[in-house]
Parts: structure tokens; C-alpha cells; sequence
């Protein structure tokens, strides 16, 4: 009985607490609703601050612009170095690599030089072009040399690879082709190609055009040389021993 009355106490007690706390919560939400409008707002303020949370968007916002406007890694960058690797500035419209324009037929001065001891066949010469100007001008490749007359007559096969590199002939200046005319040992009574004048066609500096022809007309000396498929020529060159170097051992 002691136990089950101490227990019941127990239950009033809280109830009464209970009650209690409740009229304590009435008399302060009446106490509230007394309150002026001015009142009201200061308890708002705390809300008011919502909007400083949406500040964290509007910088997100700012954020994701940025990289559009990033123009300094697009296209206009980019358009410069394009503009320095497709610009050679250095070279004339010829391509020839050079500050100087490709050398001019009409600017060229022509000899020829045997280069055979007397009393031998005429095989090995040298042909010299002079730079009739002041300026400087540049020769591309090897010349083009026919041995008979006409633009049909065959070209003659280069002797090796010419060099890459231009020639640049200063004004009043030389340069120089060794050529090889004719390689058949045989004598008698045989037959043979002749040629009374060589003829040279320039080649332009990216190879795709050609620059007009010179006439090398033969020394004094020989009326006309014989020639055949053996014939050799080779690149220009700067110096009478680089061309002929090669054109003396055949």
C-alpha cells in the first residue's frame, strides 16, 4: 500500500507541475500579444537577415562569370602567334628565304669557260653569271640547262643534290655552274649531238616557278661541242672549285 500511495503522490505532483508550467506559457503568450507593432518589427529583425544569405549566391554568381570573361587564354591571344608563324617576314614573295629578290635574266651577265686542255674532247665547263647591279639578288637550286635549242629539248640531270641554300651574288658580283656535256669514249666515225650554245632557265625560290632563261653562248675558240645522255650540271654555287669539283671527277 506504502509503495503504490508514494507513487500515486508521485503523479499529482507532476500533474500539478504540468499545470503549472502551462499557465506559465499562457500568461506570457497574452503578455505578448499586448505588445505594440514596433515591437513586432525588433523581433523581426532577426528575419530581416535572410537576405545576407543569399549574398553567398550572388557571389557564386560573380564566380561563374569570370571564366567567361577569361578572353585572355581565347582566340584573340592566340591570333598573334598565328600571325608570327604564318609571316615570313624575312623572305621576298619568292619564298627564297632571303632579304633580297630573286635574281633577274636581264640582270645577269653570261660567260663560259672550257675547262679541257687543248687538243682533248670539250666535256667540262663553267658557267659564270654576273650580278649587273648593285644590289644583291639571289639564285635558287640549279639551273635548268638545255643543250639544244628549244623548250623541248631535254634538261640535263643535276650532278647530286644542290644545295638547299641560296645563293646570294653580291651587286657586281659571280656565281657559278659546273657542267658536263658529253661521256662517250668512243671514236670513229660515229655521230653525235651537237650544241653550239647552252641555255640556262632560273628556277624561282619555292621551286614552283621559273625565273626566265640566259643564253651562255660557247668560247671563241669552239663552234659547237657534242653532248649526250652522260651530261651533268650542278647547283649554283659560290666559288669556281665547288662546282667544278664534281664535274672534273666524271
Amino acid at each position: 500500500m506504502n509503495a503504490k500511495t508514494i507513487r500515486r503522490g508521485s503523479v499529482r505532483r507532476g500533474l500539478r507541475g504540468t499545470l503549472t508550467g502551462a499557465a506559465v506559457i499562457t500568461a506570457l503568450l497574452a503578455a505578448t500579444a499586448c505588445q505594440p507593432a514596433g515591437g513586432e518589427d525588433k523581433g523581426a529583425a532577426p528575419t530581416s537577415a535572410a537576405p545576407s544569405a543569399v549574398s553567398p549566391s550572388d557571389g557564386a554568381g560573380s564566380e561563374s562569370a569570370e571564366p567567361t570573361g577569361d578572353s585572355g587564354t581565347g582566340t584573340g591571344t592566340g591570333s598573334g602567334p598565328s600571325k608570327d608563324a604564318t609571316g615570313d617576314s624575312g623572305e621576298t614573295g619568292g619564298g627564297n628565304g632571303t632579304a633580297y629578290q630573286d635574281c633577274k635574266v636581264t640582270d645577269l651577265n653570261t660567260a663560259v669557260e672550257l675547262q679541257d686542255p687543248a687538243g682533248e674532247t670539250p666535256r667540262h665547263f663553267l658557267l659564270t653569271v654576273t650580278n649587273g647591279t648593285k644590289t644583291p639578288c639571289v639564285l635558287n637550286d640549279a639551273p635548268l640547262i638545255r643543250l639544244r635549242a628549244g623548250n623541248d629539248a631535254p634538261i640535263v640531270e643535276t650532278l647530286g643534290e644542290p644545295d638547299p641554300e641560296p645563293v646570294v651574288v653580291e651587286g657586281d658580283g659571280k656565281a657559278y655552274a659546273g657542267l658536263y656535256v658529253f661521256g662517250n669514249d668512243e671514236g670513229g666515225e660515229a655521230q653525235y649531238d651537237q650544241s653550239d650554245r647552252f641555255t640556262a632557265t632560273l628556277v624561282a625560290g619555292e621551286g614552283t616557278e621559273l625565273g626566265g632563261t640566259l643564253v651562255f653562248d660557247l668560247p671563241d675558240r669552239l663552234d659547237s661541242v657534242s653532248y649526250d645522255d652522260a651530261a651533268r650540271v650542278t647547283g649554283w654555287g659560290g666559288t669556281e672549285g665547288l662546282v667544278m669539283r664534281p664535274i672534273n671527277q666524271l
